[in-house]
């Protein structure tokens, strides 16, 4: 299967893969933790382009460890277009359907074929994606037909056939498949930052309906109780920031808005603010309240973490 004309990646792609090693996650319906940025997140067509510039000089790279503070690698921005065409050009359709794309329908041996990838852009960051497509032993997903009788992954790696734009490009691709998922049964994790945070919003609903003991009244059934999870990070550094207090109002059409207070938790994702809770089937709104740091704040972060933040997030259809 080739692709244009092919451009070694070399050290390129070595150097590629082992910073993406550092935003791993998860694969296919596992827990995950997505990667902050150091700086806000671009919109509109900056988007595609690069992250927004941080300027260091190099003594304070020397005192950081290397790098700077809170910095995180991200992969640069692509075309989803060219990389819809890559993907169609390396005929990656015959192992990995998406619904709702007009590809060839995946054929062979259904008990050798590799993951569905509708919806899949918005549960992985796409530095998973591109250690996938460039080491794909490094994560070994454990399914029915995914690994070889060597144990390892039936994926090929591509790293000596794709050029550093066509990788990038095919990661835009695979990040823009957000709609029809449904492998997680939960919405794609939304992200914003506000005041001094990055506010990620995830919910993981608990499937199945609840009877009596779920407040259905009379014995009707009413959906089950999910998890919902607020990660709060330094918007400077990309760390968790903890002891604040954070609440969540959900309002949905013709029902009563609903306050819950969030409590801090560690889970398989980390350190986040979570509490168990119904959400409302279709379009309904998630207003997340955070409150002063309730700790001491050191002279080095004066002014900071002491003002409320309010962020909304629009969920449902």
């Amino acid at each position: 299967m080739t692709v244009g004309s092919k451009r070694l990646l070399g050290c390129a792609a070595l150097v590629l893969v082992a910073l993406a090693a550092s935003a791993l996650a998860q694969h296919q319906g596992h827990e995950q933790r997505t990667t902050t940025p150091t700086s806000s997140p671009p919109t509109g067509s900056a988007a595609q382009g690069a992250a927004r510039s941080q300027k260091v000089t190099i003594e304070e790279l020397h005192r950081s460890g290397g790098v700077p503070l809170g910095w995180k690698f991200a992969l640069p921005g692509g075309d989803p277009v060219k990389g819809r065409q890559v993907f169609a050009d390396l005929e990656c359709y015959k192992c990995h359907a998406i619904h709702g794309e007009n590809f060839p329908a995946a054929g062979g041996d259904a008990k050798n074929v590799g993951p569905e990838l509708t919806g899949m852009g918005g549960q992985h960051p796409g530095e998973y994606f591109a250690e996938s497509i460039l080491a794909p032993n490094a994560v070994i997903l454990d399914g029915p037909g995914y690994t070889g009788p060597d144990g390892k992954s039936i994926m090929p790696s591509y790293a000596d056939s794709l050029s550093v734009s066509q990788l990038v490009d095919l990661v835009a691709f695979l990040k823009s498949l957000t709609a029809g998922g449904h492998h997680m049964h939960s919405a794609a994790p939304a992200e914003t930052t506000a005041g001094d945070y990055t506010v990620r919003l995830d919910y993981r609903s608990g499937g199945g309906h609840a009877g009596h003991d779920g407040h259905a009244g009379h014995g009707a059934a009413a959906a089950a109780p999910g998890h919902l999870m607020v990660f709060v990070a330094d918007r400077t550094t990309g760390e968790p920031v903890p002891y604040l207090p954070v609440s969540a109002t959900i309002r949905a059409a013709g029902k009563p808005a609903r306050k819950v207070n969030l409590a801090p938790m560690v889970g398989g994702q980390g350190f986040h603010y979570g509490v168990n809770v119904a959400l409302p089937d279709g379009a309904h709104t998630i207003t997340v309240t955070i409150g002063p740091v309730a700790i001491q704040a050191m002279p080095s972060v004066k002014g900071r973490f002491a003002k409320p933040v309010t962020v909304v997030f629009e969920r449902g259809s």
